[in-house]
């Protein structure tokens, strides 16, 4: 058996020549054709206000804290459990990280912690959807709303998926996808940032320009663009954007692929599960995924260890996922954790991922799901 990889990136047939088609264009350096086509596409498809495409999503968090005018000293609320983006956005405008528990069915915050993190200093809630699942955003709004508090969705792993048939994403005052390698749609390097108020959307643009007005240049509304407020060069390549585009145009397909690897994983795992032996993902009710990742959960850290040691003799690559930010030497630096670690820590070492990517065939689906029912004894 060939090594079953953790993760490809998907790759359909219409990218080479798409990507060919942007090259021949002689424009490749951003908010070309393909550009428009894929905000646009994402803009209709999810109901957004904006959309517009970034060099990745730790750059179009980066964009949420500076339009939100994050200051030194603000506090910014957010899962623990969590890519390290998601902390750097905050420290690098001076703000500090207050890190909260997370529920143990999904891996999301825990609304219930929220509001004994909230002091003075609180100007924002982080929300981070994990593994594309949806966090409880009608109790996170109405804590936000009775606070005076925004609410920023990161939703890297979320594209596709709903709650209560309202897109991640667009709940918030701003949002973000990314199109990582690793996610269900990607660019290689790339994210969009997603803004759900018309009042946000002139200085983005200017922030997204290096700081000018060139937007409004292309669009013919000035005959110059000049120097207007701080920004940086947060446009991905043109080249890129055609590659994305290729995967829009089939989002469908790449959704319902991955959704059936998760579906047919869960079904085959479920008498493990009934049995104790491992612990599986939990869909709630209001939440609607995207076959994101599939993970379980093993006993603890020593059984976990021993498992993917057992999956990668048998040529199957299984890996864990994040390491708590607020024990790492950053996270102490930059933040501290508000209330009780009762399941970030523990849960974390627990947690492993499968495969799940568009192309995984069937053959190697049975192949995984028999690895992993002979280890835990089946």
């Amino acid at each position: 058996m060939e090594m079953i990889l953790f993760n490809e990136s998907p790759y359909v047939a219409s990218s080479i020549e798409y990507m060919r088609q942007a090259c021949e264009s002689h424009r490749i350096s951003g908010d070309g054709p393909f550009t428009r086509k894929a905000s646009e596409w994402l803009e209709n498809r999810f109901g957004a206000k904006k959309v517009l495409l970034t060099t990745s999503c730790s750059h179009a968090l980066d964009m949420m804290m500076v339009l939100y005018d994050i200051r030194p000293g603000d506090e910014v609320i957010l899962p623990s459990y969590n890519f390290v983006s998601a902390g750097n956005s905050i420290a690098f405008r001076g703000g500090k990280c207050v890190f909260t528990d997370v529920r143990p069915d999904t891996m999301n915050i825990d609304e219930k912690q929220i509001e004994q993190a909230i002091t003075d200093k609180t100007k924002a809630i982080m929300v981070m959807h994990y593994a594309g699942v949806s966090c409880d955003m009608d109790a996170i709004m109405d804590i936000a709303q009775r606070h005076g508090l925004a609410v920023m969705e990161d939703a890297a792993q979320g594209m596709m998926s709903t709650y209560k048939g309202r897109a991640l994403g667009t709940m918030g005052l701003l949002g973000s996808f990314s199109f990582h390698e690793t996610k269900n749609y990607s660019m290689g390097e790339g994210g969009c940032l997603i803004i759900n108020d018309d009042d946000y959307i002139e200085r983005a643009e200017i922030l997204r320009e290096k700081g000018t007005d060139r937007s409004k240049f292309w669009r013919g509304q000035v005959d110059k663009y000049t120097w207007q407020d701080i920004g940086s060069s947060y446009l991905p390549s043109e080249i890129n954007a055609a590659y994305l585009w290729s995967q829009l145009e089939v989002a469908d397909e790449i959704n319902a692929a991955r959704i059936a690897i998760w579906e047919r994983y869960a079904a085959e795992l479920g008498a493990l599960a009934s049995a104790g032996r491992i612990a599986l993902p939990a869909i709630p009710p209001d939440a609607a995924h995207n076959g994101h990742l599939f993970y379980i959960k093993c006993t603890d850290l020593a059984d976990r260890t021993a498992f993917i040691d057992y999956m990668k003799e048998n040529d199957v690559l299984c890996t864990f996922h994040y390491i708590p930010l607020h024990g790492s030497p950053a996270g102490m630096r930059f933040g501290r954790f508000a209330g009780k670690d009762e399941y970030t820590t523990a849960e974390s070492e627990r947690l492993v991922r499968l495969p799940v990517y568009y192309g995984l065939s069937e053959d190697q689906q049975a192949y995984i799901i028999e690895k992993v029912k002979a280890y835990f004894g089946d």
